[in-house]
């Protein structure tokens, strides 16, 4: 069944009941569907494309453009407007989109080139331009199968080019009523979204989740500490959920005191591993027990949720129901508990694959053998880690290269490729280094030219011009020759020891 039903369900259940509290007001669960219906009308009439963009702030005009888009009957495709603009013309030409659904004030703040350089055929569409007064165009919700996409989400691929996880109808579904499940989330939750809806966590459990339970959930656009406590205080929210940069942002708060967080009895973190200095100083200063959890893009994202009931001191908790994880060895043998290992992980939850790129998908799956003998497709994290005889997972390690930078993967090679680009570095490499408000930041090693000066100042301004802020290395450093194995692969490690 589409992810969709479910919302048509409870906004005709609950018409009246508050939805959304936005920069721009309240909106209800009715006018939340009438809204939805007149956007689906403006995509049939402008494209015929499968595919439509979402790129809007954090706000009710994010469900309503989903849900448009599925009424639709097309894929929505959310775009992060924070990257650089030439990361975002490549995802936005790879997508395939026929239009995109935004807002003036939005496109406003864009760089002038992300306009001017729109692939042929695609079209902006201002939602806050759009006439939604009278009776919608009625319209009954299509069929869809649990197998028909619903969303492509673009996270960054290991070549430097952001890949498109292609997430279907059941996917997503399967996955908020497991969220639902697993922390028992009613109607009379109150939610407090502060993370962008174009990434994975900000869509299902900040969007979807809460309008599944037909709770109200209170956004806001800009990410603010001070206004977001303002916003706790106000609203009372049971749950929140953020990054742990965010939590360690809250920290610089001079008046937020821990009665102003007595309300939240979830306090999720998740997207980067949690410092132990910031789980000890939210604790410390404003009452807060962060909840850990675990997932990815490719697994719609969430797998594991720490739960105020259930949970252990460095750990993501244990798994949603009907997510299966296993610790798998060098030649994909389960080991069972207690032995590090890379993460495996089956369940309706996983994505049926990267958009465009079949030698991809394929790499991120294998067949595994478990302790039973039986033989299971199985999607690879990249991550290492370990279950313990209870069940709950703990991350040790990430066999990946990957960075996470404020909830954002980031891949060394994008960087690089930047870097590599001005006359003077001959070549580079970038590491992570550990930072206690964005979890990593990255650190650049390159080689000059010879005859070159090496100016750090100019080569960051570089990045900045070509780079999404985030990514742009917080220090670059001259060596004389990166270290190196036999084959020329360089030695990260080696860096990391510097």
């Amino acid at each position: 069944m589409s992810a969709l039903w479910p919302l048509v369900r409870q906004c005709l259940a609950t018409a009246s009941r508050t939805a959304v509290v936005d920069d721009r007001g309240e909106t209800s669960y009715g006018k939340l569907l009438g809204g939805a219906m007149f956007i689906a009308d403006l995509i049939d009439s402008r494209t015929d494309r499968a595919h439509v963009g979402v790129m809007l702030p954090t706000s009710g005009a994010f469900p309503m453009a989903l849900m448009g888009a599925w009424l639709a009957k097309r894929t929505a495709v959310p775009f992060n407007y924070l990257l650089s603009p030439d990361e975002l013309l490549y995802v936005i030409r790879d997508s395939d989109v026929g239009i995109i659904l935004t807002s003036r004030l939005l496109i406003e703040h864009l760089p002038k080139k992300v306009v001017d350089e729109l692939p042929a055929g695609v079209t902006l569409v201002y939602l806050d331009g759009l006439d939604a007064h009278g009776l919608p165009p009625l319209r009954w919700p299509p069929a869809a199968s649990p197998n028909d996409n619903a969303a492509i989400l673009y996270t960054s691929g290991t070549s430097g080019k952001p890949k498109g996880v292609v997430l279907t109808h059941g996917n997503l579904r399967s996955n908020v009523h497991a969220a639902i499940e697993h922390a028992q989330l009613t109607q009379a939750d109150v939610f407090l979204g502060v993370l962008p809806q174009f990434h994975s966590f900000g869509l299902t459990a900040l969007t979807l989740l809460p309008l599944y339970v037909g709770a109200k959930v209170v956004y806001s656009a800009r990410f603010v500490p001070r206004k977001i406590v303002e916003l706790i205080r106000e609203h009372r929210p049971d749950v929140m959920m953020a990054v742990p940069s965010m939590y360690g942002a809250l920290l610089t708060v001079k008046n937020a005191v821990p009665e102003d967080f007595a309300s939240l009895r979830f306090a999720v973190s998740g997207g980067e591993p949690l410092p132990s200095a910031t789980y000890e100083a939210c604790m410390e200063k404003l009452g807060l027990n962060l909840l850990e959890g675990y997932g990815l893009t490719e697994t719609s994202p969430v797998c594991n949720w720490c739960t105020p009931t259930r949970k252990k001191p460095h750990s993501v908790g244990t798994a949603l129901p009907g997510v299966h994880e296993y610790i798998l060895d060098e030649e994909g043998h389960d080991l069972g508990r207690n032995a590090d290992g890379e993460i495996v992980i089956d369940g309706p939850n996983i994505m049926i694959g990267y958009y465009k790129l079949p030698e991809q998908t394929a790499g991120v799956f294998m067949e595994a053998t478990l302790k039973d003998g039986q033989k299971r497709r199985v999607f690879r994290t990249g991550d290492i880690g370990h279950i313990d005889d209870r069940g709950y997972l703990y991350i040790t390690g990430r066999k990946k290269e990957m960075l996470i930078i404020g909830g954002e993967n980031v891949f060394p090679r994008e960087i690089e490729e930047v870097l590599n680009q001005h006359t003077s570095v001959k070549d580079s490499a970038v590491i992570g280094q550990q930072d206690p408000l964005r979890g990593e930041t990255p650190v650049a090693f390159i080689e000059v030219n010879e005859g070159c000066d090496f100016n750090e100042v100019e080569l960051r301004d570089w990045c900045r011009e070509r780079l999404a802020q985030f990514k742009v290395p917080r220090e670059i450093r001259r060596v004389d020759a990166l270290p190196r194995n036999p084959t020329g692969k360089v030695l990260r490690r080696q860096l990391k020891a510097e």
